[in-house]
């Protein structure tokens, strides 16, 4: 078995319970308009049916990227430095990840995330595919700085952000995010990022919001989630998914709406809910080769080479660690 122990940064209570997930949606359900961290819809079963939206017509972030991944294979195994460790932020997918480790054959491999479940399979999946990589999971927040494991010091490292997740977060945050991966990394790291592309609204929203029903099943998910582990009685037949485009922000976004007036309850704290009120669950931002390349030099990296699928709908960019600079 070429997985090693798990290393858990993660705070729990004596539940094992997430003390963040606690805070983050009670501090959530206060503020107006209401919001929950979209970090939090990926629990085991969130990772799970995520796995199914990937495999959806209208979700084309995958495909692209993947397809990405097959055409400029030679092309990245020349531009990533050899016999480095990859460093993944969030479990690997069954799509994108193998492709990656196939044609780069890395050292080790460490997949960093905050869903120790979900990560452990995805590690173990990996293990057979790869038992000549070993591999280091590590349950962690990597919004913040996090320590490796010893056994990947020495190597050069290659972060890897595939899916437009950095989409997720608002330009502030996803700075700070961007910093913290450089911290992470350290000097003479690169990072392979994917970025969901600005374009007509009408195939964003089809990817947000699918015929089948399995997004709205994905974000409906996070108020069993909020019921199981938090104590709530959230009644989620009154709920109802709704993607919608903000052309101010350049975001897709999705929501729980409220079908009618409610009274509920979190870890013993009562709340309301107006009838067309909302739950903000998630951010979806999109880009251009100009906004995403001010995004990675804010967050201390310096974009190298940008890819596009054949219908140029996704990108996939290398990004090198900026060396810091007391002028320009």
């Amino acid at each position: 078995m070429a997985v090693n122990k798990s290393l858990f940064l993660v705070e729990h209570d004596k539940n094992g319970v997430y003390h963040a997930f606690r805070e983050d949606v009670l501090n959530g359900l206060k503020q107006s308009p209401k919001a929950i961290p979209a970090r939090w819809l990926y629990d085991e079963t969130g990772s799970q049916i995520f796995e199914d939206i990937t495999e959806l017509p209208e979700y084309y972030p995958t495909r692209a990227e993947r397809q990405i991944l097959v055409d400029r294979s030679k092309e990245l195994s020349q531009l990533i430095r050899s016999n480095g460790a990859v460093v993944e932020f969030g479990s690997g997918s069954s799509l994108k990840t193998p492709l990656l480790l196939s044609f780069l054959q890395p050292s080790v491999y460490v997949p960093i995330d905050i869903s120790g479940d979900y990560l452990r399979s995805s590690a173990l999946k990996l293990s057979s595919q790869f038992p000549g990589i070993p591999i280091y999971p590590v349950e962690a927040d990597f919004l913040r700085k996090v320590e490796l494991p010893e056994q990947v010091v020495e190597y050069s490292k290659l972060g890897f952000f595939p899916g437009s997740t950095i989409g997720n977060m608002v330009a502030g945050s996803a700075v700070d995010l961007l910093r913290s991966m450089r911290e992470t990394l350290g000097d003479a790291s690169q990072l392979l990022i994917g970025m969901d592309m600005i374009k007509d609204p009408k195939i964003l929203l089809a990817a947000y919001d699918d015929k089948a029903g399995i997004t709205a099943k994905f974000n409906l998910n996070v108020i069993n989630r909020i019921n199981r582990e938090l104590n709530g009685n959230l009644p989620i037949e009154n709920f109802r998914h709704e993607a919608r485009w903000n052309n101010d922000y350049a975001r897709i976004e999705m929501h729980l709406v409220a079908k009618e007036s409610l009274q509920f309850s979190v870890s013993g704290e009562v709340f309301t809910i107006a009838k067309g009120e909302s739950l903000h669950t998630e951010n979806s931002h999109k880009y251009n080769q100009r906004t995403a390349n001010i995004l990675l030099q804010a967050g201390g990296w310096t974009p190298s080479h940008r890819w596009l699928d054949n219908q140029n709908l996704f990108s996939l960019i290398l990004a090198d660690a900026t060396i810091p600079r007391s002028a320009p």
